[in-house]
């Protein structure tokens, strides 16, 4: 009944019902969604102002989570787990897997920021967390002397299977280049291993590549058409105002991304 009466008072005060029934549950309305961060942004200036904690990594014990594709999470999540070990000992990093992005996975489960491919469309603003560029990947005993395009032109290719077609098929297109899908999958980060064990040729990035390259034997030669690199953005969950978190969060993916395996340069013909 407390809780009730609470709700009937801000829903007079704010003119919105806040929260409807949604089956057995509740859900907030788009006001109510809205109300959550300015909301907790005056708490914590409050909190301020008595003095209350603030972040401090050596001590919290929260639980980090972080929503990727399995490939973000190839590249960056070893470097990103042992980062907060050492910065934040008594945090847990939960790492999320996601494959094409839901509107409820930027809020739902507890997420801090989703890292998200350009090739998604994001509900909330986004920042820029690094730049992939595209290599071609193929079977190390494919024919030294033939060149990136001869290889694209020549062998099948193993294909990621999606909605979202990468952009250099785009730029094979209108240059009229041909080419054969032979093979189709609906995981990105296996691309490469289909490649390495079983031949053909693929479009692929750099980063995934290099943290490839331990476990496969690969041959990566430089893309040879102009095309943009594949964007990693930062999107953070608008519930999140902990402006002191955030800031510290967005600082360790940065330095995951900057150290990234050690790997021999793609070849540029």
């Amino acid at each position: 009944p407390a809780m009730s009466h609470a709700l009937a008072r801000m829903r007079r005060l704010t003119g919105d019902e806040l929260v409807t029934r949604q089956g057995s549950g509740l859900v907030l309305t788009p006001r109510g969604s809205e109300l959550i961060a300015p909301l907790r942004e005056v708490l914590q200036r409050t909190a301020r102002v008595v003095d209350f904690p603030g972040f401090d990594p050596a001590r919290d014990s929260r639980t980090i989570t972080v929503a990727m594709t399995s490939s973000t999470a190839f590249v960056i999540g070893p470097t990103l787990a042992r980062l907060i070990a050492d910065r934040a000992p008594n945090a847990i990093l939960r790492m999320r897997n996601l494959v094409e992005p839901q509107p409820s996975d930027f809020t739902d489960g507890g997420v801090d920021v989703v890292l998200l491919s350009e090739a998604f469309t994001s509900p909330y603003p986004r920042e820029r967390l690094y730049e992939n560029r595209w290599v071609v990947i193929a079977h190390p005993d494919t024919d030294p002397e033939a060149s990136a395009l001869e290889l694209l032109s020549s062998l099948p290719h193993v294909a990621y299977d999606s909605r979202q077609r990468v952009a250099p098929y785009a730029a094979l297109d209108a240059q009229g280049v041909p080419y054969r899908i032979g093979r189709l999958i609906s995981d990105f980060l296996l691309v490469p291993h289909l490649v390495a064990a079983a031949g053909g040729v693929a479009v692929h990035t750099y980063r995934v590549a290099a943290a490839m390259h331990p476990r496969h034997a690969l041959r990566t030669e430089e893309f040879p058409l102009p095309v943009a690199p594949l964007g990693v953005d930062m999107v953070w969950n608008p519930r999140l105002a902990a402006r002191e978190f955030r800031s510290w969060l967005r600082t360790l993916l940065v330095d995951a991304c900057t150290r990234g395996p050690a790997f021999p340069a793609a070849r540029d013909r």
